[in-house]
């Protein structure tokens, strides 16, 4: 009777972490390059984050002709991100659903819907089964006009995610409207008034600081030391060439907007502004979540965010406790002990062929985590209950 129970209660176990694994939109178009400039904006606009978020969702791809198509309109980022809004639905709708919905048409809501930002209902997709065993979609105020069609399901886990290809883009004058940019922001004024003047200064001195504003209407992410570590810092950083003292100011950006709660769910690798693709200098830094604190691990240091200056999508800027030092830079070695690498590496310039880290999955991680520390605690609860 006790093994019984076991059993069954280790079959329920396994069918959780199964049927509760993450779905990963990026790594499901990589495998399908016509649809790359979808997916890059997705990833742009941030909207692969929410999707990978959601438990059930159906994305509405399209190819990169259609994206042309869209492009070509010369939507803000903003705007964009509405449009692409409107194509992730907050249902789950594989082929078979498609073919057979009841009485032929259904309104199902999107993810546009969900910002509070479509007028009335604006936000709702009508899918109509049409003659010719043809899909349809449009925005609800279609008038009888179907501006796309379904051609093919792309990949489907049931009732998780389903990821289909349109004809063409869901045309909507309300998803298509302007929208407002956030209010600018002057990072290096930010950084000089709350604690961060000599990492701003750095960033002025050697002009990499245009870089950093070239990204902040897509997407960016800064960890900015405080004064006292940067001086400290300083002459190390003299030592280095300028072509590493540019690699190294760009370590401390990431092309992307990233949330405290997205950085401590993050749990891996990540590329940076330095990150270059093909070449042994990698560039990249793991994230740990480390109870309240958000660790930052090169294999040279360990820095801890300690606050933030600003996190308003799509900019976050947090002050750290150390400057990161990248082993491409800096001679490798315990990542628990002090900030004193003994100086700058001999690898400063070196070029090479390479694989990159994949930083876009984080399943792996996650799924380590249930199978190894859940797992034994899940197995020792069954034995001090049966045992």
């Amino acid at each position: 009777m006790k093994i019984s129970s076991i059993s069954l209660l280790l079959l329920l176990f396994v069918a959780i972490t199964t049927t509760s694994s993450a779905h990963n939109i990026t790594l499901i178009l990589t495998k399908h390059p016509e649809f790359s400039t979808f997916n890059r904006y997705l990833t742009l606009t941030h909207l692969a984050s929410e999707i990978n978020r959601r438990q059930t969702i159906t994305v509405c791809a399209v190819n990169n002709a259609a994206m042309d198509d869209l492009l070509d309109k010369h939507l803000s980022i903003y705007t964009l991100k509405n449009v692409l809004s409107l194509h992730v639905f907050a249902d789950y709708f594989g082929s078979k659903q498609l073919h057979r919905i009841t009485k032929g048409t259904t309104l199902t809501a999107t993810l546009f819907q969900a910002t509070g930002e479509a007028p009335g209902t604006s936000g709702y997709v009508n899918i109509t089964n049409m003659k010719g065993k043809k899909v349809g979609f449009a925005t609800e105020d279609n008038d009888g006009h179907f501006s796309s069609n379904f051609v093919k399901s792309i990949q489907e886990i049931p009732y998780n995610i389903s990821v289909i290809q349109l004809s063409n883009i869901i045309t909507s004058p309300a998803a298509e409207a302007p929208v407002a940019a956030p209010a600018d922001v002057d990072l290096i004024d930010l950084m000089s008034k709350k604690g961060c003047k000599e990492f701003a200064k750095l960033l002025q001195n050697t002009q990499i600081s245009k870089q950093f504003i070239d990204l902040m209407e897509n997407g960016l992410t800064v960890f900015c030391p405080i004064d006292k570590v940067v001086n400290n810092f300083l002459p190390k950083y003299k030592n280095l060439t300028k072509n590493g003292q540019i690699s190294l100011l760009l370590y401390h950006g990431i092309p992307d907007y990233h949330s405290l709660g997205m950085l401590r769910a993050k749990n891996g690798f990540i590329n940076t502004m330095a990150t270059t693709k093909g070449k042994n200098n990698k560039y990249d830094f793991s994230i740990k979540n480390d109870g309240d604190n958000v660790k930052l691990e090169t294999n040279v240091v360990t820095a801890k965010i300690t606050g933030t200056l600003l996190d308003e999508e799509p900019i976050a800027v947090y002050k750290i406790d150390k400057v990161l030092q990248p082993s491409e830079l800096f001679k490798s070695q315990s990542i628990n002990s002090d900030d004193s690498a003994m100086g700058p590496s001999s690898g400063d310039d070196n070029d090479g062929d390479s694989d990159d880290y994949d930083t876009t999955n984080n399943n792996g991680g996650m799924i380590m985590n249930v199978n190894g520390g859940w797992f034994v605690t899940f197995v020792l609860n069954i034995y001090l209950v049966f045992g």
